[in-house]
């Protein structure tokens, strides 16, 4: 089964817009921090942004202002909106989910998040 499950990559000009959705089940988001990555050709995964469960949220200082992330517990969906897209920002974006304990801490480090989606490119090009 697949438990994590992001959509709503594309391709788009600098400074438009788009939003990812990752879908998730009770296992891998009830009660967990939530997070977005992102990895482009030759470089390694990075942090993105995070939700913690009761609603805070922390971004990576290169998209602070420009990105969102929201999420649905109720429908147990993950959100990222993002504004003012740039060429650099164009990589495969992936949702993940921290298993650890609610009251641990949220987390930017990719070692904290054990269940990953399968990745959606987004694509930034004139």
């Amino acid at each position: 089964q697949v438990q994590l499950k992001e959509s709503g990559g594309g391709l788009v000009h600098p400074g438009g817009s788009l939003t990812l959705t990752c879908v998730g089940s009770a296992r891998t988001f009830d009660n967990n921090h939530m997070a977005w990555f992102r990895q482009a050709p030759g470089k390694e995964r990075e942090f993105v942004a995070a939700s913690h469960w009761i609603g805070n949220q922390v971004y990576a200082a290169s998209v602070k202002g420009r990105f969102t992330i929201s999420r649905d517990n109720i429908k147990m969906t993950l959100y990222l909106q993002m504004n003012s897209l740039k060429p650099e920002d164009t990589a495969v974006y992936y949702c993940a989910a921290d298993p650890r304990p609610s009251y641990s801490p949220i987390s930017d480090q990719r070692e904290s998040y054990a269940w990953w989606g399968q990745g959606t490119q987004v694509t930034v090009s004139s």
